[in-house]
């Protein structure tokens, strides 16, 4: 094992997940020496599992009203510095003829206490909004949610504590601590690709795992009590909705219908499930039936739309009773100071929380952190916009007007705000697409891999969306392999890394596989199993 005491942070932040890439821009700011270390790749977890969702809060206001008041402050927030990760949909919560209109009065004025704003509509006006409401609908209330990008927003917080001197290590398992007495002084890692170990030193360890936190703090020796939650969503190929489509009921299951770019996501179920099957979910064919029969209640386009995909993520829930599904658990902030509560120095773990309230998650574990450290810096992750945010919309709007961008530069620009300046097309060659579906250039995949910590198809695919559209990788894999081998050059891990993107697609294929689903499965089976000789995914444990 190596062991080098020249690797020594103020701070060590384990998770990169929106959470743990929040804290790591966080510290760096304040001017900590940060290093940010992930198992696998950013967004792997939950955050990249869940709706895309840019919550109001409303969700929660009957249920949980402190969680509804952060959610509305931290969407403020967002819209501000965080702009091209931000999509302003609106949203409305609909009240069906099952439902009754008891809950819509009560809901409402929930709302408002929690500082959100909510507007009663009558039903035709809410189908004027939005046609692909359902049209038996006895009350809506529009509310201000919206849609907000996790890969992006992630994305850009692990480049803003980059440009704020902060150490980025993808592929590294904690698998222990290093002691001082009852004061934890580093964190020992294993590399997922060579299994070589080394130890980093830290006087101060951030556990933002998410639901993984439970095993990192049995690590520590100490105990966090999590409550797996599964949540399984269905992706459709088309954007049904323009709006943020919701039951006005109390929390339940398929009561979301979110759009995002070309597609939209309905979700999402709640069940506990045991430790163990946290990092290989598969989703039922009850779950699909179920998201389905709520679904088209929501929204009757649903059912006659293409399906995509399948997939689950776990809530990060901290257990405190003993409902089985997790949804009268609340969703609020848990920051632990394990010195006070364990007796175990040097060591803090931030979960619960959801994806709308990683800043705020960030900067209570940064405040804690500077505590401990005798620093004395005020948080501006609100205030600081994200790289990719910067510049102003008003300029953005004369720059399109001078000069007609593309649908490949306009796409990379939703992608990656003022950040897609950065994307170099030098010839005819770079404008080239590999990615019809998602209209990704040869140009935006070759600046991915040299500056946005890309090493495979799957890391590819979560910075730029290519393989995320309606062929799922049949076309266009191959192509963004063969330039990825450009880099590596070495064609054989070129082919395993096609092999376990195609399979990785397949994977959430799998539960819907019928109609036009089963036919794309068919056509990219002749083509990778037939013409290119790929008949099998290498070892299915290799890390993603």
């Amino acid at each position: 094992m190596s062991d080098s005491k020249k690797k020594e942070y103020d701070v060590i932040v384990i998770g990169g997940g929106a959470t743990g890439a929040g804290t790591a821009r966080d510290c760096a700011m304040r001017g900590l020496k940060t290093l940010l270390v992930e198992r696998l790749d950013f967004t792997a977890g939950a955050t990249g599992r869940n709706h895309g969702l840019l919550h109001s809060g409303a969700r929660y206001a009957h249920t949980d009203p402190e969680s509804a008041a952060e959610c509305i402050k931290e969407n403020m927030i967002l819209r501000r510095i965080a702009r091209h990760c931000v999509e302003d949909t609106g949203g409305l919560f609909i009240t069906l003829p099952e439902d009754g209109l008891d809950y819509q009065n009560a809901f409402v004025q929930d709302c408002l206490n929690a500082g959100i704003q909510a507007d009663v509509l009558d039903p035709k006006e809410a189908l004027r909004m939005e046609p692909a409401v359902n049209p038996e609908i006895i009350g809506a209330v529009k509310v201000p949610d919206g849609a907000i990008d996790p890969f992006r927003l992630t994305t850009a917080n692990v480049i803003d504590a980059q440009l704020h001197g902060a150490d980025i290590m993808t592929y590294q398992e904690v698998v222990g601590f290093t002691k001082d007495g009852n004061r934890i002084t580093g964190v020992r890692l294993k590399n997922q690709r060579s299994g070589v170990e080394t130890v980093v030193y830290g006087k101060v360890t951030v556990s933002a795992c998410g639901i993984w936190g439970y095993h990192v703090a049995e690590l520590a020796g100490v105990t966090v009590n999590m409550y797996p939650a599964k949540g399984a969503l269905l992706i459709f190929g088309h954007r049904v909705n323009n709006m943020v489509i919701n039951r006005c009921r109390k929390p339940a299951d398929a009561d979301i219908l979110v759009p995002g770019d070309t597609i939209c996501v309905i979700g999402t179920t709640s069940t506990r499930i045991p430790f163990s099957e946290i990092d290989n979910m598969e989703v039922t064919p009850e779950e699909v039936d179920l998201l389905l029969r709520e679904g088209v209640k929501l929204s009757p386009r649903l059912a006659c739309t293409r399906i995509l995909r399948a997939y689950a993520g776990v809530r990060p829930l901290v257990a405190s009773d003993n409902d089985p599904t997790g949804r009268s658990i609340s969703r609020g902030i848990v920051c632990l100071d394990h010195a006070k509560r364990d007796g175990v120095e040097g060591f803090v773990t931030i979960t619960g929380g959801k994806l709308m309230t990683y800043r705020l998650m960030a900067e209570e574990a940064t405040d804690l952190v500077c505590k401990k450290l005798n620093v004395y810096r005020k948080c501006e992750t609100a205030d600081i916009p994200l790289p990719g945010s910067e510049s102003d919309t008003k300029e953005e709007k004369r720059r399109q007007h001078i000069i007609e961008l593309s649908t490949e530069q306009k796409a990379a620009e939703g992608r990656h705000g003022s950040w897609s300046g950065r994307i170099e097309s030098k010839s005819d060659a770079d404008d080239a697409l590999v990615c019809e579906c998602e209209q990704v250039s040869v140009a935006e995949v070759n600046y991915a891999i040299e500056d946005l910590h890309v090493h495979n198809l799957i890391n590819l695919r979560r910075r730029t969306r290519l393989g995320m559209g309606t062929c799922q990788g049949g076309l266009c894999a191959c192509r963004g392999a063969g330039l990825l081998e450009r880099h590596d050059r070495c064609t054989q891990r070129s082919l395993d890394d096609l092999a376990a993107f195609m399979d990785e697609r397949w994977h959430g294929m799998y539960p819907v596989c019928w109609g036009e689903t089963l036919s794309e499965v068919q056509f990219s089976s002749w083509l990778y199993q037939g013409v290119m000789g790929i008949d099998h995914a290498p070892d299915s444990n290799q890390p993603s």
